[in-house]
């Protein structure tokens, strides 16, 4: 209704007409946060998912039309350089609106996929048909002659699979596996006796969640086996979730496994296609119980890797098909009291089964390898100083391998390695964010680009960097450049991102607001326009928006990273404040009296740790869809940094935000905000933590978002929400006077 009422007020208004005036108490509308909302930060609209087909003809993508974002399938002809529509999702609803399963809207929460329409494409090995998926329902498209098959494969299909053969699609429906034959459309049921309690197929909530893994099946290489998890939750914990708008519908029920408590029973079995008897593989899951991946290369074994439950060891295993025993190809222990990451897509075979790729952190950072096929190492490829991130393509035939990293962590790169010599980059310029998919052959790469003043870009080259087009863009861009500086500070060289006002004078004090995240697997300081455009709407307001990069975050080798072992938060705290007051002598216009900080999922923790343990310098936060007691979290994560409830009670007591609330000692200006449906970080973390302060007698403010989960995708929520952000720090913090935002 108020776009509505927005589009009718211009409407009078350029036919000579004069607007009424707004009451006084209506909020101003400002342009900029309903835009920057309405798109998803001026994403909506740009390239996403791509793949360019075997014969490097045509790359294929999925791509939005704002507002909505409703992604359609393109193809961009490599030759002339055109792009075309394919496929739309209105063509095949034909007017009907989208709906989802439960199961599919959790499997997206874990995702973190925010688009609608065609979500996600795959083509048959030999590139001539396409796979797509549309509110539980499957269709085949056949390239060459854009004919369109909906496979009766009935509601509620997820996760689809074309065999390596290209002529079935297995995928899963009601718990279990099923294939569907495509000349002749018969569906036969490859699994039997999945229930929610023990699901076959289908990847557990570990597995998305914090693995990477989101299959829970997998085709053998001639077509005729099929590998599927069976995951038995019938002991985890279940958690409940009720809409708290409609109380009358009841509550839904998630196996949930907290720390110290019991996780999901994963094993895999391997079946004919046909359905058939389960042959079981045997491995020592009581030692091993995380089935962190599975891969069925074309040449090669059935490939497991397995964790112990606190991801200090793990195998890597070769399966024999027809007996289901295990041989160990190898054994990755941690060198000290941390932990092991996991690296998917990891281990990556070779075409000819010769060997695989691996990704090992035992010299002190992420290092690619070469192994034989019996698990010896043959070579290493890329060294931890040359800051390996992300793997894109290995070309055996070239021995040239593509990855993105480098080892500045403020920026990411492809490079190229061949021949086992120096990584060169692809590209030249910068300071960038880059990111590529590169073609079976390696003739053909789609660059993903952008920087600190350039939105996204997706180009395709050819392998010797010349361009031959881009993938076309139609989102909105956004109405200014933000004014950020990267640099280090401080004796440990913190990484940090500054934002100022645009119309900042140099030498007035501004009160500031820190971003912060904190967390063992993402980092904050980024040389990305996207990723700060949202800080200059806020510095814009009289206020420097700034960001740091302490210990416990990746990209800086593992010794910085596993300092938060057992004292998760509180590193992250104390760097906070040293890089803090390590900017204040450098940049004088940081006033350290007028301070705030603001983070969502572990940045909410960390917000509300910082104005519960330091408000001598934090003097507010808003803290988002926050963890109040790591003992109420799940375990992949809780206790790979914590260890064991039972065995480090001391550890999850002092990083419990509880601990602290209970405390007689002084505290900031606190706005908690959570998603009542929230299936990652539980609502009740936020009543927990709230309850506490409540009976300590600690002022406090509690948002709830109703009906929200860990994501916040709608526009105008999300707008609120930002300004009630903007409105917590002033009313804590002051602004400068006579700044406002544009």
């Amino acid at each position: 209704m108020r776009y509505l009422l927005a589009a009718l007020v211009l409407l009078s208004t350029s036919a000579g007409a004069q607007p009424k005036s707004p009451p006084p108490s209506a909020p101003a509308e400002d342009s900029f946060l309903r835009q920057y909302s309405e798109t998803q930060g001026f994403r909506f609209g740009r390239p996403g998912l791509t793949a360019i087909t075997p014969d490097e003809k045509t790359v294929l993508f999925l791509r939005a039309q704002p507002p909505s974002n409703a992604q359609t399938l393109f193809a961009f002809d490599v030759a002339t350089g055109e792009t075309r529509e394919l496929l739309t999702p209105q063509a095949l609803l034909k007017g009907v609106e989208e709906t989802l399963s439960p199961e599919e809207k959790a499997r997206r929460e874990r995702m973190r996929l925010m688009a609608s329409g065609f979500t996600s494409f795959a083509l048959s090995p030999d590139g001539t048909q396409l796979r797509l998926g549309l509110s539980g329902r499957l269709y085949v498209v056949e390239r060459a002659s854009g004919k369109v098959t909906e496979l009766k494969s009935g509601p509620g299909a997820i996760d689809p699979q074309f065999s390596p053969d290209g002529r079935q699609v297995a995928y899963v429906r009601d718990n279990d596996v099923y294939r569907l034959d495509l000349a002749s459309q018969t569906e036969s049921r490859v699994t039997r006796g999945g229930t929610p309690e023990k699901t076959h197929g289908l990847a557990e909530f570990l597995a998305q969640e914090e693995m990477g893994r989101f299959s829970g099946f997998w085709w053998s290489p001639d077509s005729k086996l099929i590998a599927y998890a069976e995951s038995d939750t019938s002991q985890v914990e279940q958690f409940s979730i009720v809409d708290v708008m409609h109380p009358e519908a009841g509550a839904r029920r998630f196996p949930y496994p907290r720390a110290g408590k019991a996780n999901a029973k994963v094993r895999l079995g391997l079946t004919p296609a046909t359905g058939g008897k389960t042959t079981w593989v045997d491995w020592d899951a009581n030692k091993y119980p995380y089935l962190a991946t599975v891969v069925w290369p074309e040449k090669g074994p059935l490939t497991l890797l397995v964790q112990n439950r606190l991801q200090t060891e793990e195998q890597l295993l070769a399966v024999d098909a027809k007996t289901g025993r295990t041989r160990v190809l190898l054994t990755e222990k941690v060198k000290d009291d941390a932990w092991l990451d996991l690296h998917p897509p990891f281990p990556e075979w070779l075409p000819d089964g010769s060997g695989f790729l691996w990704v090992t952190e035992r010299n002190g950072g992420p290092e690619l390898e070469l192994h034989n096929a019996d698990g010896a190492l043959a070579r290493s490829l890329v060294k931890p100083e040359a800051g390996f991130r992300a793997f894109v393509r290995y070309l055996a035939t070239e021995d040239t391998l593509y990855f993105a990293g480098g080892p500045n962590p403020t920026e990411r790169y492809l490079w190229r390695v061949t021949k086992g010599g120096a990584p060169t980059r692809v590209t030249s310029g910068g300071p960038a964010l880059e990111g590529a998919r590169v073609s079976e052959k390696g003739g053909v790469l789609v660059l993903y680009t952008e920087g600190p003043t350039r939105m996204r870009h997706a180009y395709v080259l050819k392998s010797d960097g010349s361009r031959v087009g881009e993938l076309p863009s139609v989102a909105k861009e956004p109405p200014f450049v933000p004014r950020l500086e990267v640099r280090q500070v401080g004796k440990e060289r913190f990484w940090a991102a500054i934002v100022r006002p645009r119309d900042f004078k140099p030498g007035a004090k501004l009160p500031v607001i820190v971003d912060v995240y904190g967390g063992a697997i993402a980092t904050t300081v980024h040389q990305s326009m996207a990723y700060t455009l949202m800080w200059q709407w806020m510095a814009d307001q009289g206020f420097l928006v700034v960001s740091f990069d302490g210990r416990g975050t990746p990209l800086r080798g593992n010794a910085w990273m596993h300092a938060a072992k057992y004292q998760l938060g509180l590193v992250t705290v104390e760097d906070q404040v040293a890089a803090l007051k390590a900017l204040a002598e450098e940049v004088p216009e940081v006033d350290l009296q007028r301070v705030g900080i603001t983070g969502w999922s572990n940045g909410g923790y960390i917000s509300a740790l910082a104005v519960m343990t330091r408000p001598d310098v934090f003097k507010a936060a808003v803290a988002g869809a926050l963890v109040a007691d790591w003992r109420d979290y799940d375990t992949h994560v809780s206790e790979r940094l914590l260890g064991l409830p039972d065995e480090h009670p001391e550890a999850y007591e002092r990083t419990s935000l509880l601990t602290y609330a209970k405390k007689d000692a002084p505290m900031g200006r606190l706005l908690i905000v959570h998603g009542t449906a929230d299936d990652n970080v539980y609502f009740f973390h936020a009543l927990k933590l709230s309850d506490a302060l409540f009976r300590a007698g600690k002022p406090h403010e509690l948002l709830p978002l109703s009906g929200f989960t860990h994501m916040v995708g709608d526009p105008a929520v999300n707008q609120r929400l930002q300004e009630r952000l903007m409105r917590h720090f002033k009313d804590s913090l002051g602004s400068v006077p006579g700044t406002a935002s544009r």
